[in-house]
């Protein structure tokens, strides 16, 4: 049996872009920079991880998150690759988002960000 699970808790280094595909389905990018536990002399503090949500939890995403605001983030590594427009083969590795949710106490997100501002409609989860 194998497992691709990933959990994250970090804060965003940018407001959430969504977009659309072709066949209209929401899709959302941000990173996310995750304190590192061990600090070595040299190295950043923190990493930086793309994620990509899909969906209702994009749309979510857009409305609810933004740059600062620290966030759970459940999901799972994807690779891919492509070849750029000079014939150069690409890679990323980026979480794809299954569950997300609020790391910031109340009283630290933004105005417009608590609680009881969400409805039932909106919770992708």
């Amino acid at each position: 049996m194998s497992m691709n699970t990933v959990c994250l808790v970090g804060r965003l280094t940018r407001d959430p872009e969504l977009r659309y595909t072709p066949s209209e389905t929401a899709v959302c990018n941000f990173t996310l920079a995750v304190d590192r536990r061990f600090k070595s002399e040299g190295q950043p503090d923190a990493d930086f991880i793309n994620i990509v949500v899909w969906a209702k939890s994009a749309e979510f995403a857009k409305k609810y998150f933004s740059k600062g605001l620290q966030v759970s983030v459940v999901g799972r590594i994807q690779t891919r690759s492509w070849d750029d427009p000079e014939g150069k083969k690409r890679y990323a590795t980026e979480v794809v988002a299954e569950n997300l949710g609020f790391a910031d106490a109340k009283r630290d997100r933004p105005a417009g960000q608590q609680d009881e501002d969400i409805s039932d409609d909106d919770v992708p989860f």
